[in-house]
């Protein structure tokens, strides 16, 4: 079987810049990780490799800094890798970036049985790629799994989490499914798997490779514009109310918030 997991390289929260006159975030020369959500994506593609037999493909769109998120998937234990790396494809949004996906993963040489996607990025929240990727694909898919129950050639079965409880879906393959922090536990790369990850070629592919229309794809491919970002204010000091006695603090606390209207 070949399960394919789509990945991305989100700045460090410590590390977050905007660019101001595009009013999106800044990639280049930006301390990066993998998406916390998408390392346990990876880590289901290994397991259900590992299970099933077959090999997992690892995909990412970003600019050439992105390769550092491949390797180390590489080295956890995915066997190929593609870079969707293209000046063309910057400034994308949820739409514009499942768009290019759907182009790349209809180009792999290999029919795929399951696409694995982490649930949202950290750096958007919108949990909005996987799903729009499954739809341009015209598959079936099932956001927030906690637990694939069975898989096999053609059928899958997996419980998605609810704030209430479990739903118990079975779908037919190909399929999409995005996967919260429940699924797993993702492992550390290995000695061995950081080595080999090192040798082992990663595609790049561009807009041409994958035969994407220029209209759609970047941000002059995005229906969604973002017209400003920036950093909220720092919260001023909050007033301490003191006194020797616990009544005389509440006295001076009902008086504050008296003149202050919100106690009358």
């Amino acid at each position: 079987m070949h399960f394919v997991v789509c990945i991305k390289q989100v700045p460090a929260t410590t590390s977050v810049q905007i660019d101001p006159k595009t009013g999106t975030l800044k990639r280049e020369g930006v301390e990066s990780i993998i998406n916390p959500f998408d390392e346990y994506a990876i880590e289901e593609g290994i397991r259900l490799k590992e299970r099933l037999g077959g090999k997992t493909t690892v995909i990412t769109m970003g600019p050439p800094q992105a390769e550092q998120a491949l390797r180390e998937a590489l080295s956890r234990g995915c066997d190929d890798a593609i870079l969707l790396t293209d000046k063309a494809f910057a400034g994308a949004d949820t739409w514009a970036t499942a768009y290019t996906l759907s182009c790349a993963i209809k180009m792999l040489p290999d029919p795929f049985d399951l696409i694995i996607c982490g649930k949202q990025a950290s750096d958007g929240d919108t949990a909005q790629v996987g799903p729009s990727l499954a739809e341009m694909l015209d598959i079936p898919h099932v956001a927030y799994v906690r637990k694939i129950s069975e898989i096999r050639p053609g059928y899958i079965k997996v419980e998605r989490m609810l704030e209430d409880g479990v739903d118990v879906l079975e779908m037919s393959l190909p399929a999409l499914i995005t996967v919260v922090k429940e699924i797993n536990t993702p492992r550390l790369p290995s000695l061995k798997g950081v080595l080999a990850a090192r040798k082992k070629q990663i595609l790049h592919w561009n807009k041409e490779t994958i035969k994407a229309e220029e209209d759609k794809i970047g941000l002059t491919g995005s229906p969604t514009q973002v017209k400003k970002i920036f950093y909220p204010p720092p919260r001023e000091a909050g007033e301490r109310i003191s006194g020797s006695t616990p009544k005389e603090i509440a006295e001076k606390l009902v008086k504050k918030l008296s003149e202050i209207g919100l106690l009358r």
